[in-house]
């Protein structure tokens, strides 16, 4: 009995040790990220500007297109309004920016960005939405999020521009693969 005694001891303090180090690393600025919307990996918040080619968190805006995303599980619950977890994805156009988005894809200034062509259905056959832009020039506010490593990810392709106001801030890659 005491071997067992000791052996869940030692499980219990590893936990505790392992929880409070996660958290003093999360306190710190330590982010995750294990979705296909940005390199998998580890990443730390910055007070970088927001600006084009930055990786970002944000909150996503409470509107019925995430109400969606959510009930079929592309984002998590969180702590943002709606009960929506943190995002994380990369500015491909800001201010000023020319976006188009049509059934081949995404384009920025014309050019078609890569691995941006929207899916007429996710992986369980429903649906996915589609944010239609022909020609719109992004203004002060408005950012496009997306994902440059992946043709799954729920971007802006699917939900559309994001305020600037929903970042919560810039986060730089520590190690990732």
């Amino acid at each position: 009995m005491t071997t067992i005694s000791h052996y869940l001891k030692n499980i219990t303090f590893s936990v505790a040790i392992s929880v409070f180090s996660f958290g003093v690393l999360g306190a710190a600025g330590a982010r995750i990220n294990t979705t296909k919307s940005i390199p998998v990996g580890l990443y730390w918040t910055s007070s970088a500007p927001v600006e084009k080619g930055a990786y970002v968190m944000f909150c996503p805006p409470h509107v019925d297109v995430f109400d969606e995303a959510q009930e079929r599980g592309y984002i998590g619950a969180g702590f943002c309004p709606g009960g929506y977890g943190y995002m994380m994805k990369r500015i491909l156009a800001a201010k000023n920016d020319d976006v188009s988005v049509a059934d081949d894809g995404v384009r920025v200034n014309g050019e078609l960005l890569p691995f941006s062509a929207p899916r007429k259905a996710d992986t369980a056959g429903r649906p996915m939405p589609l944010y239609k832009a022909d020609h719109y020039t992004l203004g002060n506010a408005e950012l496009l999020l997306m994902s440059d490593v992946s043709n799954t990810s729920f971007d802006g392709r699917y939900f559309g521009l994001v305020n600037r106001s929903q970042i919560k801030t810039v986060i730089r890659p520590v190690i990732t693969w």
